[in-house]
């Protein structure tokens, strides 16, 4: 059966980078006073500052940033998340990252096999792909984001 890998939010991400830069998050900045959002805002600029009139184009965000704080998740969800009882629980890690250019954090998983014991605040972490959750029965990808150490520290 063929795989179809879909977004779990369409537009938050792209696979396929600016000048071949990979895997990146998408934002949105306002050409009236620069602000930059993620998750993209596509309405209006959320800045109480800004001068107006001015229209948010999507930016690809830093593909690389600084842990500013991280926990792990050893719980399965409540609902209405879904969640398989008969499947087993594998915890998973939680990470809060200020990107570098922007200086804005953003909340992702590290990528599998990443644990607490691996993390410092002011490691230096990249955004890469990620899956989510597969369907076998209907052979849907569901991708997200995820962060990767990459051995640097502040």
């Amino acid at each position: 059966m063929e795989r179809t890998r879909t977004p779990v939010v369409s537009g938050w991400f792209t696979e396929d980078g600016p000048d071949g830069g990979g895997f990146r998050l998408l934002g949105t900045r306002c050409t009236a006073c620069a602000a930059v959002f993620f998750p993209r805002e596509d309405a209006y600029c959320r800045n109480p500052h800004c001068p107006g009139d001015g229209l948010l184009a999507e930016v690809p965000l830093s593909p690389r940033g600084r842990v500013w704080s991280y926990t792990d998740g050893r719980y399965r969800p409540p609902a209405p998340y879904v969640s398989d009882p008969e499947a087993p629980w594998e915890p998973y890690t939680l990470v809060a990252v200020e990107l570098e250019a922007e200086g804005m954090v953003v909340l992702g998983q590290t990528v599998p096999g990443v644990t607490v014991a691996d993390l410092a605040v002011g490691a230096e972490v990249e955004v890469v792909g990620g899956v989510l959750n597969e369907e076998p029965d209907t052979g849907s990808v569901w991708t997200t984001w995820r962060f990767r150490p990459t051995g640097g520290s502040a």
